[in-house]
Parts: C-alpha cells; structure tokens; sequence
C-alpha cells in the first residue's frame, strides 16, 4: 500500500494524461470481462445473460461520462472575492484523496466495485479491490483479470472474506467506499473512524412504492414487478413494499400475477430469466420470514436450488417481514386509505435509499418530495434511476452516507482544496496593530 500512497504523494496521478490512461485501462478490462462474467454471474447468482449484461452497462455509463468531462471536473473553479480582500483571487482546486479502499458487495458483484474505481481514477487516486467472498466465481475473475490491466501500485485485488476486510480497514486508507447492508456499514465506519477516514456507505433500506388510483395499473405493474423481481429481488434500490389504495389493491394484485406469468411463465422456476440468492444463508433467512405470512402468490421455495419463486404477500406492518429490508422476490402489499396514509406510513420508518410514486397527479409527486426524505425518489417508474451516470445517488440517514456517480463521485473522492492568491502589492496599514481606534472604520469596512 505504501507503493500506491507515494504514487500520488509523488504527484504522478494528477495529470490529466495519467487518468485518462487509467479509465482508458479500466474500458479494456470491462471489454475482456464481458464474456466470461456472464458464467461467474450465473454461477454465483443464477443471473441471466441480459442481467449479467446490465452491470457491464452500468459501468460502462459511468466510464462513458468521466472521460467526457474529466478535464473540465479537474479545472480550477473560481470564487468570487469580496472587495475588501481584493486584490488576490480565489479558487477550489481538486486534487487526489490518496488510496481508496472499495469494498463491495455481492448482489452487484461487478458493477459496485469497478462503478466507485471510476470516480476513484478520474480523481487521481490508486485503489485497492475487495470484491465480495459471497461471490467467489466473479471475485476470482476481478482477481484474475484486473492485473492484466493496471500496475500493482494503481489498482490491487484483494480476496477473502470479514478477516480480510477487517485487516484492511486498520490500513492507512484515505477514504473507504462500501456497499452493502447497515450492520455491517455500522462496522466499516466505527472501523474508519479509528483512523478518521472519511467514507461513503451505500447501504439501503425499505424503499416504498405508492400506487394511487389514477395510475395505469397495467404499467405500473410490469414496471414494479420487474423491479423487485430482478436479480431475484436482491437489488438495494428495489421497491420493497408496495403501498395501495382500496380501490387498486385487489386489480393491482391482479395485474402484479399477469405481470409475473409474462416474464417468468408459469413456473419461475423453469424461466432461464430468473435468478437465485446468493446463498443458502439467505434463502434461509427468507424463508423464516415467509413462515408466517399469508401469501397471495407464489411462495414455492427450493433451498438446494437457493430458488424462491416470486412471491406476494399481504403486508402488515408489524410483521417480521417489515421490520427489515427483504433483499428477495418477495412484495408485500398493504393497503392504505390515500396519499396521506401513505406519506404518514413513510415518515414513521427509517429513512429509505429511494420512495417510488406511480401516479399522473403532480399534486401527489409534489407532496412525496416535499413531505418525505429519501436519497432519491422515482415516478412511474423503479430502479432506474440509480442507472443515469450523472445523477448522485446515495441514501440519507441509516440508508447510506455519501453520494456517488458522475462529477459528484468524482468531487467525493477529490481533496476540494481552497486556494487563495494575493500580490505583495497594496499592503495596506490598517490590518496591522496597534489597532487604536480603528473598530469604527473595521465595522464599516468589514461587518
């Protein structure tokens, strides 16, 4: 580590030249990665190949962005100078953090560990690699491929599981990026905080989903129902619960079962377009919290094939399965009077990493703004959101510290260091002591 720290001490990463060679680098990796991460994807979640192929895209987005902008994310910015500090000017000057240390997770194998290496590179750092132990067949692959690509003092692979990630916190970091649940982000940053390393924790949460009574039932459904069935529901910006009116509940059910049989046919299990949970431990997990609902769809469950169907289930509110994120093909529905109820459900929780609102009233979209706190919110439509390169996405509260993507990745791993210049020019006295009488002339100058 010492190796990658003196790199940018050294000054070497912050030329333009430098990092352009890097997001070059990583454009070659993901070239070469796409064939083969397709069978890592299925072997450790059962990902479907247009699945395996949305976190190369997602990716490929960001890459896309940073080299487009990069010279003009790593331009100085002016500040305007008051007039009683002229003559001098002011501005911000990016530069490097240093190394960063990524820690990723497993149901984004590949995209949440190379999506934060761009910000990383575009800001001049080096960057060392923790892929998920939870999916050994894609971490082997990273481990195996990114050296191919980058120097060992730009961007280092590390493999293991909790002992290696705790070993690497008590390095010397100089910022930790982590994506995963809110326990073990709990962890990570008491672990930095020893150190006083920044991070940026991309955690998750209860993300609700509002379906009022002049939405297009046939739409809202497929587009939810893609939404929380992807990836076999393990996706942290999917709806976990769906919040309807009386008048929708029983049609939007409906809609949500047609929605299914389309994409999956009639035994999910068959469809070649359905994934699995990336272990037994989860789908154990799962299914002590299905043991007690009243499932409305679904609910068969395999545990040697890690397989549960898409499920529905009817939502209360005190039960086990609302009392944490899901991370499975499994959508409780509850019913709520209207807009209110609804807003009133949310404030009463954690703050989550999206809110989602399928309704044509703007009335209704104002108010999920204005009267609720979310990283990101999305109307008429799920996830999609987190896929746009130059929008922040982060979470707020338990569901995450921190904004990444775009320019906003980039200033979050940068040193947005403060400049100011002055010539020896017009060294006025009056600055100086003895002060004597001058606070009049001072307030007038300077309050």
């Amino acid at each position: 580590m010492e190796a990658m720290q003196q790199l940018v001490r050294d000054g070497s990463t912050r030329q333009l030249a430098w990092r352009q060679q890097q997001l070059n680098n990583l454009e070659a990796l993901l070239q070469e990665l796409e064939t083969p991460l397709r069978a890592a994807l299925a072997t450790d979640l059962g990902k479907p190949a247009v699945e395996a192929f949305f976190e190369i895209v997602g990716v490929q987005g960001e890459l896309k962005l940073a080299k487009k902008q990069l010279k003009r994310w790593m331009a100085p910015r002016r500040v305007a100078l008051p007039a009683v500090q002229q003559p001098g000017r002011t501005w911000v000057q990016d530069e490097p953090l240093g190394t960063v240390l990524i820690l990723g997770p497993w149901n984004y194998p590949l995209m949440l560990v190379l999506r934060p290496l761009v910000s990383a590179l575009a800001a001049g750092n080096t960057a060392v690699l923790k892929p998920s132990e939870q999916a050994p067949a894609v971490a082997k692959l990273l481990a195996e491929m990114v050296p191919r690509h980058f120097a060992a003092d730009v961007v280092r692979v590390e493999l293991g599981g909790a002992e290696t990630a705790q070993a690497l916190l008590k390095q010397p970091f100089d910022h930790v990026v982590f994506t995963g649940g809110t326990t073990i982000g709990r962890e990570v940053m008491k672990a930095a905080a020893e150190q006083l390393i920044p991070v940026t924790l991309e955690l998750g949460g209860k993300s609700p989903c509002i379906v009022l009574d002049d939405a297009d039932l046939q739409v809202s459904a497929r587009r939810i129902a893609w939404g929380r069935f992807l990836n076999a529901g393990q996706s942290c910006v999917a709806p976990d619960y769906v919040l309807v009116t009386p008048a929708m509940r029983q049609p939007f059910e409906a809609a949500l079962k047609q929605a299914i049989a389309e994409f999956y046919g009639p035994d999910p299990r068959q469809s070649p377009d359905f994934g699995r949970l990336v272990s037994t431990r989860q789908f154990d997990r799962v299914d002590a919290l299905l043991k007690d609902a009243t499932v409305l769809h679904g609910g068969e469950r395999v545990r040697e094939e890690r397989y549960i169907a898409p499920t529905l289930v009817e939502g209360d509110p005190d039960s086990a399965l609302m009392q944490e994120e899901i991370f499975a093909p499994v959508l409780p529905l509850i019913e709520v009077s209207d807009l209110e109820a609804a807003l009133r459900f949310i404030a009463e929780r954690p703050k989550p990493l999206a809110a989602y609102l399928f309704s044509r009233s703007n009335t209704a979209r104002r108010k999920l703004i204005e009267r609720s706190q979310s990283g990101s919110v999305a109307f008429n439509d799920v996830i999609v959101q987190a896929g746009v390169p130059g929008l922040p996405f982060g979470g707020v509260g338990p569901s995450g510290i921190g904004r990444c993507h775009g320019e906003t990745g980039f200033r979050s791993l940068s040193n947005q260091k403060s400049v100011y210049q002055r010539p020896f020019a017009l060294d006025l006295a009056w600055r100086y002591p003895p002060y004597g009488n001058r606070l009049s002339l001072l307030k007038r100058l300077l309050g």
